[in-house]
């Protein structure tokens, strides 16, 4: 079934930039000539303000199979896309309705199915498609809300109207990139952003983070976003809106259901989660009645949605509706489902399951762009006017063997938007642009955000734009309607939200602070190994660690991790000096030492962190004490200040003591000495005083390390009890892992709500 066709064969690509006379579109005018009327150095400083900028906050889009590594930095344009409000009007309200009609198909597929019944979808649609989850059907959302966060992929064609390309219902991403350009280039264009008078879009995710959080009831609601791990392409996202609305990223192990209720497992205990933000598919979502071989998802998850215990967003099943095929139908969805005509063309749309579609399909195939009807047919789309001879043969002989698995659409000629490629000058280039708009629905209506991404290709005359090809991104400047634009009050209440810490979370702080002490101490002994391989793995460690916590983590300690690697590579790679390569990795990693101690909250994730560096400082002193203590040559004066200097306490010894070290001030200084930070003792005291904030019992004999002994108990003896003193710091650590990380000790799973 076909919509009113794109095609305008005789007409070039539309210029975002100029119209027909090439002069500047009115809405372009006063950006372009702000920014033309700078110097040279000014362009310059904007395009290295944008990279550093990107680098600094960690902005990566993972690009799978990448010969130069998965983690590729952000490519944002510091030139945005302008769009005028008449346009943006158009727009918006296109995007709310579809938003609003999705959410009703969704309802009807999942219900009583009467757009079937009465033919206006084919059955092969919907339970062909691998995201028609079987399970769901009769499921009805506890919130009502099949569709909560929607985004819609537009198109310019050369008659200048915005056509819709495709709909994503499932888990739509790039919301959080859309927002972090945003904030991006409101420092690079500071001064020229106001004088546009462009929208905001805080207030879209400050709305959404609101409706995420409320609740009919009088138990303050956990909400949670649900990813699939740090491998994920677009990770960064995850733990940006985790940082940005404020709640937990989780992971499927960190959530269980108990009663088809679904808890967080958290230091505390399960916390009753309300609402799941999943940036997971579909099917990976519950092992138990989907897909048995997932390790993500949360078993039990579809029982708990079915006694409305739990609102998923979007709702499970809504992965459906990504499918070319649909736009061919929803026109004539939309006037029975809503009595109303989409205000936003389609791309024209032929399902070449119906005999008369693909008869027009293989008719006037120069014309068309072959796509796979499912997402789980793995081929890229198949321009009909460059295939030929055998190939076009080949195509023929798919299609009519498969009809029901090939969608056939219009060829579109995406627009042309100016593009700054060079740092060098004000010259603007061309490339092809599509936009992707967000919306979600509320108790109230549809909310959509005004802005969104913009995707630009490498060439100018591509007509497929993909951040996995390579693409750049823009941000979205819609301008106001010419006064200034009323920023709404947040709502605030006197209530004070919990500080709900995965117990995943905690681990990984617990381990980042082992990491980044073990990094110090393998640094500290780099002039005795020569080998920066050690130093190098805790690092590395640090920075995955890092990763898993970031939304826990300042945006300062963050950019610190990132220069420590930098440094790491410029170490490695420069030839220099061991003290030449340790030294700057020993000042970033105490300047990450120092933004722990200064940004982060005093909460459980705090102390365990904490607690991960008091453990591997008593460790690594008791390993260091073991050598003197069972080798005259090691408590040689010599052998002795160089222990001083990796313990970090050479500088106190020569204050304290006078000569040469000798072993008796050494153990002093380094075991009994309370006062010095680097000391056993001090470690101790540390121990318990974390361990203190952390279990909920600390005096029981589990959680207690042994007294130290005295520095002048004889070496045989003091070995045997630093021994079991770092023996018994080890058990706490397992034991803390098997109770309160893993929740394997079901006594301390107490449920709270």
């Amino acid at each position: 079934m076909g919509t009113s066709a794109a095609r305008e064969p005789d007409l070039p690509r539309y210029d975002e930039l100029n119209d027909p006379g090439s002069q500047l579109r009115p809405h372009w005018r006063t950006l372009i000539g702000r920014l033309r009327s700078g110097s040279t150095d000014a362009i310059r400083r904007s395009h290295e303000l944008t990279r550093r900028l990107i680098a600094e906050n960690g902005v990566t889009y993972n690009v799978y199979s990448d010969p130069q590594g998965t983690d590729r930095p952000w490519a944002l344009d510091p030139l945005p896309f302008v769009l005028p409000a008449h346009e943006w009007r158009i727009i918006e309200a296109g995007v709310a309705q579809r938003c609003e009609l999705l959410n009703a198909v969704l309802a009807d597929l999942y219900g009583p199915q009467r757009l079937i019944a009465e033919g206006l979808v084919p059955t092969e649609l919907p339970f062909g498609h691998p995201n028609f989850l079987w399970p769901c059907s009769g499921l009805k959302p506890a919130d009502g809300r099949w569709l909560h966060l929607y985004a819609a992929d537009l198109a310019r064609a050369p008659d200048g109207r915005w056509w819709l390309l495709a709909d994503r219902t499932q888990a739509p991403s790039g919301a959080g990139y859309a927002l972090e350009n945003r904030e991006i280039l409101e420092q690079v264009h500071a001064e020229v952003l106001p004088a546009v008078g462009v929208r905001r879009v805080r207030g879209f995710f400050d709305a959404l983070r609101q409706d995420l959080l409320r609740s009919d009831d009088d138990v303050a609601p956990l909400a949670v976003i649900l990813t699939p791990g740090h491998f994920n392409e677009t990770y960064f996202e995850h733990v940006y809106l985790a940082r940005q609305l404020g709640m937990p990223l989780i992971e499927g192990s960190d959530l269980t259901v108990r009663g088809d209720v679904v808890y967080l497992k958290t230091l505390a205990g399960l916390r009753r989660v309300r609402t799941i933000l999943r940036r997971l598919d579909d099917d990976f979502c519950d092992p138990l009645e989907l897909r048995g071989d997932s390790a993500l998802g949360v078993p039990g998850l579809l029982g708990a949605l079915r006694a409305g215990n739990v609102v998923v967003a979007n709702a499970l099943g809504s992965g459906v509706l990504e499918s070319a095929a649909w736009l061919g139908f929803l026109p004539a969805i939309s006037e029975r489902l809503l009595g109303q005509r989409l205000l936003l063309p389609e791309v024209a749309t032929w399902w070449c399951g119906e005999r008369p579609a693909l008869d027009y399909v293989l008719a006037n195939l120069d014309h068309l762009v072959i796509k796979p009807t499912y997402p789980n047919q793995h081929f890229e789309p198949i321009f009909g006017h460059d295939t030929l001879g055998a190939a076009r043969d080949r195509l023929v002989t798919r299609l009519k063997l498969r009809p029901y698995a090939y969608v056939a659409q219009e060829h579109v000629r995406l627009s042309q938007a100016p593009v700054w490629q060079s740092a060098r000058g004000a010259d603007l280039v061309s490339r092809a642009l599509t936009i992707r708009v967000y919306a979600f629905t509320t108790r109230d209506g549809v909310r959509v955000m005004p802005g969104g991404l913009a995707r630009i290709a490498q060439q100018d005359a591509a007509d497929i734009v993909s951040s996995q090809r390579g693409g750049g991104a823009k941000d979205i400047w819609v301008l106001s309607e010419g006064q200034a634009e009323s920023v709404a009050a947040p709502s605030w209440s006197p209530e004070v939200r919990r500080s709900d810490i995965p117990s995943r979370l905690v681990e990984n702080l617990y381990w980042l602070g082992r990491y980044s002490v073990r990094g110090q101490h393998e640094l500290r002994q780099l002039h005795v190994t020569g080998d920066i391989s050690g130093a190098a793995a805790a690092i590395q460690f640090l920075a995955r660690g890092a990763s898993q916590v970031r939304n826990r983590l300042s945006t300062r300690y963050w950019r610190g991790v990132i220069a420590l690697q930098r440094q790491l590579h410029q170490a490695a790679s420069s030839g220099s000096s061991p003290r030449e390569q340790r030294d700057p990795l020993l000042q970033q990693l105490a300047a990450l030492a120092g933004y722990c101690d200064t940004d982060m909250t005093r909460d459980e994730g705090w102390h365990a962190m904490q607690l991960g560096c008091a453990i591997e400082r008593a460790q690594f002193l008791v390993a260091m004490l073991d050598a003197p203590l069972g080798n005259e040559a090691a408590a040689s004066p010599e052998a002795l200040e160089r222990l001083l200097d990796i313990c970090d306490s050479l500088a106190t010894y020569r204050r304290s003591y006078a000569g040469m070290p000798h072993l008796t001030p050494v153990l002093a200084l380094l075991l009994g000495d309370e006062r010095h930070p680097h000391s056993l003792t001090f470690q101790a005291r540390r121990i318990s005083e974390h361990l203190a904030a952390l279990v909920p019992d600390p005096a029981d004999p589990e959680w207690q390390l042994p007294p130290l002994p005295a520095p002048t108990l004889e070496p045989p003896a003091l070995r045997a009890a630093l021994a079991a003193f770092a023996e018994e710091a080890g058990r706490i650590s397992d034991r803390l892992s098997v109770r309160f990380f893993a929740h394997v000790d079901t006594d301390a799973q107490s449920l709270s709500s």
